[in-house]
């Protein structure tokens, strides 16, 4: 935090990787509207997985841009831009774990949600209604509230239509492209913890793929607490954020059926935008000091002792 508050350039990552996600909600939305609107089939699982292929891509880019801006000798903050340069060095690695990270994501969502479907056992039924269904009822059912949806009508009528509209609300395009950025960004968050130092060990230790990745569950393995307190640790300060949600929906008086009609009042709105500016800048915020802890922990298994702050 101390590195991120002394080179304000590194914000950069913050801001590029908001558009990324933003982004990847934009094809995943696009996916239903094709699909839908314009009533021309695509295969989901080739498209999902091209948008995820394209946003991870950039993630990993954007990431060892980051790394290799952070330990700039030159006095000053660091340039994030010349650490992208310097990035393009990587390309084909980058491009090479950027498959590999997308192809094992998309495998995971389709064991998740599209595997016991199609081979109803019950042991897999058991494990979608207690995984990926719990995960999938809480995100819609979360979605389709205040301060999240500002819209004037009953939280499941946001999916259906806008009185006097006469065609489908903008909502029902964006709120699932949403929901499935969100569900490929959890996939991609647990990927990137289970291996932290893939990146450094590409820009920094010049590592091959194959070599970055077994020596990245090695240092895990050889620091795994600390990574475990850092995640943790990052994961309380962006929980206790959102959960904040309930207050704003308390002191709204929001907490009601879900038939029932409630019409937000125009400061109430202006209310929840700033509520979820601010949720999702502090988000990528701790995903720019997560990559930055990243790294300080590369060095520490690297060399026995934590680095200074930058």
């Amino acid at each position: 935090m101390r590195t991120l508050n002394r080179n304000r350039q590194l914000l950069w990552f913050t801001l590029f990787a908001g558009i990324v996600l933003a982004g990847n909600t934009i094809g995943q939305a696009a996916f239903y509207y094709i699909e839908w609107n314009l009533r021309m089939p695509l295969d989901s699982i080739t498209w999902r997985f091209f948008i995820e292929f394209t946003t991870l891509f950039c993630m990993v880019f954007l990431l060892a841009g980051l790394v290799l801006s952070i330990p700039s000798k030159k006095e000053g903050p660091a340039s994030f831009f010349e650490g992208l340069a310097g990035a393009k060095k990587y390309l084909k690695t980058i491009f090479e774990w950027s498959f590999v990270l997308a192809l094992a994501g998309s495998l995971l969502v389709i064991i998740f949600s599209y595997v016991p479907a199609r081979l109803p056992t019950p042991e897999l039924l058991f494990f979608y209604h207690n995984g990926f269904g719990h995960l999938d009822s809480f995100l819609f059912n979360t979605l389709s509230q205040f301060p999240f949806n500002l819209s004037r009508l009953p939280p499941y009528d946001i999916f259906t239509e806008i009185p006097g509209y006469r065609g489908r609300s903008v909502l029902l395009w964006f709120y699932p492209g949403f929901r499935e950025a969100l569900i490929f960004s959890a996939v991609n968050l647990l990927l990137f913890a289970m291996t932290p130092f893939v990146v450094p060990l590409i820009v920094l230790g010049h590592k091959t793929l194959k070599k970055a990745v077994a020596e990245s569950f090695a240092m895990t393995k050889k620091i795994w607490p600390a990574v475990a307190a850092c995640a943790v640790f990052l994961g309380v300060i962006v929980s206790g954020v959102f959960l904040m949600h309930l207050l704003i929906q308390a002191a709204h008086g929001m907490v009601t059926p879900l038939a029932t009609y409630y019409r937000p009042t125009d400061t109430w709105i202006a209310l929840g935008l700033l509520y979820d500016l601010a949720l999702f800048s502090v988000a990528f915020v701790v995903a720019t000091v997560g990559g930055i802890a990243a790294l300080d922990l590369y060095i520490s298994a690297k060399t026995g002792q934590m680095p200074q702050s930058s």
